[in-house]
């Protein structure tokens, strides 16, 4: 398992491949950051991102969502996957923020992950970006690039990636770690094809080796 110095180096190479990583969603406010994260799940941000674009001009409050038919909502996410699941959810979502918080999304993590649609995940992304207060998200990539660099065990489940993750990155690099790592692992650090050629890690990356080292038996056995 990684060590602090270990660790450190991890943190630091990775900041100065992607200094400015931030959240890829397009929002202007911790109710459209919340819409957006949970339209996210098994969906890339760039598709959410091209639904959004026009779904944010439409639905401003959460009066509007309630406002129109579930199949009407549904048409206009369906490029989203689960997109029926997905618009029951949004309007459940909107009933409780009106009858419990005024229309406005709580900053209570514990709050946030009782609402429709919202996991732990979506309700780590939501307080760090929209609220300021420190969290690190484990989604795909995160998780990916975590158990590839030792962060944590290949057996690991998310949760015990976030508390590794929490254990080992200083409180205060936890939002941008989480922004790196998701840099990392969506631009570099890919599932099926990894940069590992040019991976200034890769001397530590167990998978990066394994890769390497199938890779050039390849070429030498054709």
């Amino acid at each position: 398992m990684a060590t602090t110095s270990k660790v450190r180096h991890i943190l630091d190479t990775i900041g100065g491949m992607f200094p400015d990583a931030h959240c890829e969603l397009h929002h202007s406010n911790a109710f459209e950051l919340t819409i957006a994260v949970l339209l996210s799940a098994q969906c890339t941000d760039e598709t959410v991102n091209k639904v959004t674009a026009t779904l944010f001009q439409k639905y401003k409050r959460p009066e509007d969502y309630l406002a129109v038919p579930l199949e009407e909502l549904e048409q206009d996410i369906r490029r989203i996957g689960l997109f029926r699941n997905k618009a029951k959810n949004i309007q459940k979502l909107c009933q409780i923020l009106l009858d419990k918080y005024n229309g406005q999304i709580p900053e209570s993590h514990e709050q946030l992950t009782e609402l429709p649609g919202v996991g732990r995940k979506t309700a780590n992304v939501v307080v760090s970006n929209a609220f300021g207060v420190p969290a690190i998200a484990v989604d795909t990539h995160v998780e990916r690039v975590s158990k590839r660099l030792g962060l944590a065990a290949e057996e690991d489940s998310v949760l015990e990636v976030e508390k590794k993750l929490m254990k080992k990155v200083p409180k205060d690099e936890w939002t941008l770690t989480h922004h790196r790592l998701i840099f990392f692992g969506r631009y570099h650090c890919k599932a099926q094809n990894p940069q590992c050629g040019v991976c200034p890690l890769l001397d530590i990356c167990k998978e990066g080796k394994k890769r390497m080292k199938t890779g050039n038996s390849r070429k030498s056995n054709p």
